[in-house]
């Protein structure tokens, strides 16, 4: 990847730079809708090497889970004897050096006041995340055609179910079973980065850079994943999002209608470029996408930004 066609950030890092997150492989934390089934006995074969490694993997996330609690509870001894002797007392101030302070976003209330265009947006998107997928429905079926069509525009469609729907990176040759828990947003995302980004989209689609792997992730069940993976991040099934990067999407979603759409587009090339980064291969994909999501809040938090067009990842996407 070539980074010098990026705009760089002094201050922080970003995913099209020299430095990359690596995360160790495992469960895929939050999401509940693996990408890649690991049923699959070829796969399963290739991949059992792997099962001692795994142990180490699991054994190193307890020492995680385990150091964020004792980080945890230093916090709240900090708090006590602040309360107890003073914020300026010796024995308190000791224990907060130790002890992570509270971002701005974190302190303020889970109540948020939404102006009215906030609220407006916002509950219209939460509208459409609860829409699921139906393939009987004229408009969705309406919908698999175009998304084949700004994805293949030479070859022409022979069936809605057919084995030509797994060189787009569908799992079998019906795409309406792997939307689970994706629902319908998930194909509007995809249709979304095809209009609007359309080199981005078929040069993510064909896997036209980098040295891949062997084994590559589907693309369209990894553009399903990445759609869920947004929604929870972003907390959208609350009726006021909790989570600091909940909070800050409200304000993108004043500046732009589609600021959802356009953080997806930017997701997706955030999560091939920690692919490549990474030099993963089909197994791998949860652990790059818990890396993506990672990266994601991180950009999110960003103070200068203000919008999706803010965040260092958007200089991944090609223009039109």
């Amino acid at each position: 990847m070539n980074s010098g066609n990026l705009r760089r950030r002094i201050r922080h890092e970003d995913v099209g730079g020299y430095t990359y997150e690596r995360l160790d492989s495992g469960d895929s934390g939050d999401l509940n809708e693996p990408l890649l089934s690991r049923s699959d006995p070829d796969i399963r074969s290739k991949f059992l090497e792997d099962d001692d490694a795994d142990w180490e993997d699991k054994k190193h996330e307890a020492q995680l889970v385990w150091s964020q609690i004792f980080v945890r509870l230093l916090a709240q001894w900090a708090q006590f004897f602040a309360a107890l002797f003073g914020p300026a007392s010796r024995a308190g101030s000791l224990i907060f050096w130790g002890a992570p302070r509270q971002s701005e976003s974190d302190e303020q209330s889970d109540d948020l006041e939404f102006t009215p265009l906030q609220e407006e947006r916002l509950r219209f998107l939460q509208a459409r995340i609860e829409l699921p997928f139906d393939g009987t429905h004229l408009w969705h079926q309406d919908a698999l055609r175009e998304l084949w069509t700004v994805s293949f525009p030479d070859r022409e469609l022979t069936d809605l179910v057919s084995e030509q729907w797994k060189d787009m990176g569908w799992q079998g040759k019906d795409p309406s079973t792997d939307f689970r828990g994706g629902g319908f947003i998930s194909l509007e995302n995809l249709l979304f980065f095809a209009k609007e980004y359309p080199r981005s989209f078929k040069k993510l689609l064909h896997k036209e850079e980098g040295c891949r792997a062997t084994w590559e992730y589907p693309f369209a069940v990894a553009g399903i994943n990445i759609s869920f993976m947004l929604i929870q991040i972003l907390d959208l099934r609350s009726v006021t999002p909790k989570t600091v990067s909940g909070k800050r999407f409200v304000k993108l979603l004043e500046e732009d209608e589609f600021a959802f759409d356009r953080l997806y587009c930017v997701a997706f090339e955030m999560m091939d470029a920690q692919w490549l980064a990474m030099k993963a291969s089909y197994m791998e994909f949860n652990a790059v996408l818990k890396a993506t999501q990672a990266q994601l809040e991180r950009e999110i938090s960003l103070d200068d930004v203000t919008c999706v067009q803010d965040l260092p990842g958007f200089n991944l996407l090609r223009p039109p």
